[in-house]
C-alpha cells in the first residue's frame, strides 16, 4: 500500500512537471520576440513621429502589458506586438506598435497616447496629452521597414552560392531542351556568330537599345482602334515573352560556341552538350566566383561587375546572331556556285508516245 502510495504522488508530480513544461513551452512560442523587421519598423517610426517618445528598441514591452492599479512607470511607456493596459499611471508617453491602448477608470497618461496600426480607447481614464492612431499608412511604415531590414542584413555567401548554382540549373535545363527540340534552331544560330561575329554584336547593341522605343510604337499602333486597345495586354505579354525566348536562345548558342574552344568542333550531340556545359560554366563561373567574395566589399564589387560586363557581352552577342537568323530559321547559303551543264540537259525529254529525244547538231567538216 505503501508502494502504491509512493508511485501515485510520483506520477502526480510528473504529470505536473509535464503540464508546467508544457505551458512554458506555449507562452514561450506564443510570446513575441524582437526580431529584424520589428527593429526595422521602430528606426521608421522614430524618424517619421515628431513630438513623441519613441524609446530605442531594447526597451520595448512585447506582448500585452498593464500598468496595474495605484502603481506608476518611471517615465514613458513603448509597447510592440500587443496593447497596453492602464489601470495606473504612465508618466510619459505611452506607444503601442501593432496593439490598442485602453485606459480604464483611475488609469492616467501623462504625455501623449499613440498607437501605430491600433486604436487608442478612453475607457473611463485620462489622457493628458494628444490622442493619436494611425492606421492609413502600416502598409507603407512595413514597406520602409522591410527595406531597412534587408539593407541591414547583407547577402551571405551560402545565399549567393545557391542564387548562381539556381541559374546555372535553369540555364542547363533549357540548353538541354533547346538541344532536343530545336537542335537546328540552334545550329543556325551558332553559324551566324562564327560568320557574322562583329555583326551580330552591333545588331544585339540596336536591338537593346530599340526594345522600349519598338514596344511603345507597337502599343501606340494596337491604340488607334477599339479592338488594338482591348489587344494591348495580350502584345505586352506575347512582346515580353518573345523577347525573352531570343535572349535566351541567343544565351544558349553563344554559351556552346564559346565552350567548343575548349571541348572541340565534333558535330555530335554529345559533343554539343558537352560544349554548352563548357560554356555556362565559363560565365556562371565569374558570378560563383563573385559570390565567393561577397563578405568583401570591394573585391566582391568588382567580381560583380565584371561578371556583369562578361554576362552582357554574351547576352548580346547572342541576341544579335538570334536576330540575324530569325531565332535560327533562316541559314546563310553562301554564294552560288557554277555547275557545269549537263550533255543532255538541253534536249527535248521523252513523252510517254516514244518520241525519241533529237541530238544536239555537230558541225562537221567537209574534207575535199
Amino acid at each position: 500500500m505503501a508502494r502504491a502510495y509512493v508511485y501515485g504522488a510520483l506520477s502526480a508530480l510528473l504529470v505536473a512537471t509535464s503540464s508546467q513544461a508544457q505551458q512554458a513551452a506555449d507562452s514561450a512560442l506564443q510570446r513575441p520576440r524582437m526580431d529584424g523587421r520589428l527593429r526595422a519598423e521602430i528606426g521608421f517610426v522614430s524618424g517619421v513621429l515628431r513630438g513623441v517618445t519613441v524609446l530605442p528598441a531594447a526597451n520595448f514591452r512585447l506582448g500585452n502589458q498593464e500598468i496595474a492599479a495605484g502603481t506608476a512607470s518611471a517615465g514613458a511607456v513603448a509597447v510592440a506586438r500587443g496593447n497596453l493596459v492602464v489601470r495606473g499611471r504612465v508618466a510619459g508617453d505611452a506607444l503601442v506598435l501593432h496593439g490598442d491602448i485602453i485606459v480604464y477608470p483611475g488609469g492616467v497618461i501623462a504625455g501623449n497616447a499613440v498607437t501605430v496600426d491600433g486604436r487608442v480607447h478612453a475607457a473611463g481614464g485620462v489622457i493628458e496629452g494628444d490622442v493619436r492612431s494611425i492606421r492609413g499608412v502600416t502598409g507603407s511604415i512595413l514597406a520602409r521597414a522591410a527595406g531597412r531590414a534587408a539593407e541591414e542584413q547583407p547577402v551571405t555567401t551560402l545565399a549567393a552560392l545557391k542564387m548562381a548554382l539556381g541559374w546555372f540549373a535553369v540555364l542547363f535545363v533549357i540548353g538541354v531542351g533547346v538541344l532536343l527540340f530545336a537542335e537546328r534552331n540552334l545550329d543556325g544560330v551558332v553559324v551566324a556568330l562564327e560568320q557574322d561575329f562583329s555583326r551580330s554584336f552591333w545588331t544585339g547593341l540596336l536591338a537593346q537599345l530599340a526594345a522600349i522605343p519598338a514596344l511603345l510604337l507597337v502599343l501606340v499602333g494596337l491604340c488607334v482602334t477599339l479592338i488594338g486597345i482591348l489587344l494591348v495586354p495580350f502584345a505586352l505579354v506575347a512582346y515580353m515573352i518573345g523577347l525573352a525566348g531570343l535572349v535566351t536562345l541567343g544565351f544558349i548558342a553563344v554559351s556552346r560556341f564559346t565552350g567548343r574552344a575548349f571541348v572541340g568542333k565534333a558535330a555530335s550531340r554529345r559533343a554539343h552538350l558537352q560544349s554548352l556545359i563548357a560554356g555556362l560554366a565559363l560565365y556562371l563561373g565569374w558570378w560563383f566566383l563573385a559570390a565567393l567574395f561577397v563578405s568583401n566589399p570591394m573585391v566582391g564589387s568588382v567580381l560583380r561587375a565584371v561578371a556583369l560586363a562578361v554576362t552582357w557581352v554574351g547576352l548580346t552577342f547572342g541576341l544579335g546572331a538570334t536576330i540575324l537568323t530569325r531565332a535560327g530559321t533562316r541559314r546563310n547559303s553562301g554564294p552560288a556556285t557554277y555547275r557545269p551543264a549537263n550533255e543532255l540537259s538541253w534536249q527535248t525529254p521523252t513523252p510517254v508516245a516514244g518520241v525519241v529525244a533529237a541530238r544536239r547538231p555537230v558541225a562537221t567538216v567537209k574534207q575535199g
